[in-house]
């Protein structure tokens, strides 16, 4: 997904958008507590043939089935060149928890239940780390000394009040963004406790002149053990629900210029060629992530969100029907082993392109990868272009998102992420607004993962209920739930009509004049529902 302004990538495609790359590309983005390994050993994820969860909450309130969509939403909330979050560096601890709750504040608005937030994006941290330097996007120095706080134990605290999934979002190998926003390649322009000045070694500089910026070398296996070990230290430190990177690996191919590793190829290269022994990089840190993350608390998700072209069909016959940069041979990211590996949770892929464009159409693509999870038990959700409503063409149409939202739920996807944050306040066009009412007019529970801890609680009880206004409140007997789920009985059903944090007032936002039928559940860390309660009639 494309995060940072860029120049264009010089291949065969034609430059369209000017803030992130190119239309053509659409380039760059970005189990159980009891559980316990054997000391030292890998956790091989075994590609499952189960089929995803049914959409449907089980269980009756009283004579009648309830129901519930199970689908995850979400945005990226991108904090490197304050994007989105904080809106300027250096703002005080209170102007950025006030941003923070507006943010929190928009994705429950948008009946979202996940956000996506960007805490390691160039090398740096939105935590007390002893492996990165403070970000200056927080910040607003490059001197590494603390703001005074922990901005991360806030976020992830903020987002679970309002039953809000948090996903530490990484950049594994980047070192530094560009000047002058960045550092560059300016070693003496480095926080002083950055890695790469004690580990120069680990440097690669890419690519030359002003747009140069540093990387940890993927190729050096202490440097990627130094990047895993730096952003599991979050996950150890932090209650979160997901690790999540985006296609950043290998840096997007700049014209004539090969990212110059010849020195750990040589050393590390082991008879591969170069292009291969790359992937097989990016494959290991994928694989360890994978592994040591489910060592570490098995409840955790990890997912990755790539460029939408895993190859094209013209290189590969098991590539897609598309003409655009190939993620397999530019940036050395085999999405597709990944899947077929099982050594994800979920995959997001960037499809930023619109219904019908000839060298990537959406059409054609989303297929490709629902049929690429299929019969494995990792789910698909889709990266959306909200950043490119409003472009010229087909993007002036504000139903262009609604469109494919609409082809998702027909093809079975479990959910998006929408890119970014700033755009989906925006509006742009009414076209938020317009997806919104049609896809995501009532609340949603995350979807079942069939390989993560379950441990559904026992039936809550809907003790008493009083109108409040237009809402409808309950008092309520808990059950150890780490959420809940309210339904309101209509017709031959009771439908999903509120959720919440375990603690929190449980309540109907909307109840309807006159009396209803309402039941409760609860639900685990893990998104399974326990059995519903006792049916309630609130008057």
């Amino acid at each position: 997904m494309p995060r940072v302004p860029r120049p264009p990538v010089k291949l065969t495609l034609v430059v369209v958008s000017v803030f992130f790359a190119t239309a053509v590309l659409g380039v760059g983005m970005l189990r159980a507590a009891t559980y316990q390994p054997e000391s030292g050993a890998g956790v091989p994820r075994p590609v499952a043939t189960a089929s995803p969860a049914p959409p449907g909450a089980e269980g009756k309130c009283g004579s009648v089935p309830v129901r519930a969509t199970r689908q995850l939403r979400g945005m990226w909330l991108t904090t490197v060149m304050n994007i989105d979050f904080p809106s300027r560096k250096g703002l005080s601890q209170a102007q950025v928890k006030a941003e923070y709750q507006r943010w929190l504040d928009l994705a429950v608005a948008q009946r979202h239940n996940a956000i996506f937030v960007h805490v390691r994006p160039s090398g740096d941290a939105f935590w007390p780390s002893a492996y990165a330097p403070w970000s200056e996007w927080l910040t607003g120095k490059r001197d590494g000394k603390s703001p005074g706080w922990d901005p991360m134990a806030y976020m992830v605290s903020e987002a679970h009040a309002r039953n809000l999934e948090f996903h530490a979002w990484f950049n594994p190998y980047r070192g530094t963004q560009p000047a002058p926003a960045g550092p560059g390649a300016d070693f003496a322009k480095l926080a002083p406790n950055h890695p790469l000045i004690k580990h120069r070694s680990w440097a690669i500089s890419y690519p030359k002149g002003k747009n140069g910026r540093l990387y940890f070398d993927p190729g050096i296996p202490e440097a990627r053990k130094f990047v895993e070990d730096s952003m599991l230290e979050a996950v150890r430190k932090y209650d979160v629900d997901g690790v999540h990177f985006d296609d950043f690996f290998y840096p997007y191919p700049e014209a004539g210029e090969d990212f110059p590793d010849d020195a750990s190829f040589a050393r590390y290269g082991a008879g591969k060629s170069r292009a291969q022994w790359r992937r097989d990089n990016v494959d290991t840190l994928v694989r360890e992530m994978d592994q040591r993350i489910q060592q570490l608390k098995p409840w955790v998700k990890f997912g990755i969100s790539p460029f939408g072209i895993w190859r094209n069909k013209t290189s590969d016959p098991a590539g897609s029907v598309s003409k655009g940069l190939e993620a397999y041979d530019a940036i050395y990211a085999d999405t597709r082993k990944w899947v077929q590996q099982g050594w994800l949770d979920y995959i997001v892929p960037q499809l930023y392109w619109h219904v019908g464009f000839d060298k990537a159409d959406y059409a054609k693509l989303l297929p490709w990868w629902t049929a690429l999870v299929k019969g494995t038990d990792v789910q698909l959700y889709i990266g959306m272009a909200d950043y490119r409503v409003g472009e010229p063409g087909p993007w002036s149409d504000p139903a262009q998102l609604d469109r494919q939202m609409t082809m998702n739920e027909k093809a079975g996807v479990q959910g998006q992420v929408h890119f970014s944050a700033k755009q989906i306040r925006a509006n742009r066009l009414g076209s938020v607004a317009l997806y919104q009412s049609k896809h995501y007019a009532s609340p949603a529970l995350v979807p079942r993962m069939a390989r993560l801890p379950a441990a559904p609680p026992p039936a809550p009880r809907l003790v008493s209920a009083a109108r409040s206004g237009s809402a409808m409140k309950f008092e309520t007997a808990a059950t150890g739930a780490t959420s809940w789920a309210l339904y309101r009985v209509g017709g031959d059903s009771a439908a999903l009509v509120a959720t919440g944090r375990a603690g929190t007032e449980v309540a109907d936002p909307a109840a309807p004049d006159g009396p209803a039928t309402y039941c409760l559940s609860g639900l685990d860390r893990s998104g399974n529902e326990g059995p519903v309660s006792a049916p309630l009639e609130a008057a």
